[in-house]
């Protein structure tokens, strides 16, 4: 049962389409039909997303081939990817005015 999104080849996320616990095998299908496995390592709420590959501290995140945001420390592949470990843009932005204001 397919319980991942990809839909673009360079995502580096898969998107949760159930809830998962940690060991759940998600499997979901790449933009050119390969189908895709691998396994969650943490709990995944709904609609969230999962590493697809390793993703290094201040490599890009991107989701549905658009660049979301940047990982704020290594990511392993099944982990969930979200605010504790990946910022938007805007926050990173945010962060450096702060420093060269401060």
């Amino acid at each position: 049962m397919r319980n991942g999104i990809v839909i673009d080849k360079r995502d580096n996320v898969v998107v949760a389409i159930y809830q998962l616990t940690g060991g759940d095998e998600v499997t979901y299908t790449l933009p050119d039909g390969t189908e895709d496995t691998l396994t969650a390592t943490q709990d995944i709420p709904l609609f969230h997303k999962i590493a697809r590959t390793d993703i290094a501290a201040g490599e890009r995140v991107v989701k549905y081939g658009e660049y979301i945001g940047v990982a704020t420390c290594d990511i392993k592949r099944g982990e969930h990817v979200h605010t504790h470990n990946c910022v938007s843009d805007d926050e990173t932005k945010d962060a450096e005015g702060a420093e060269e204001n401060a």
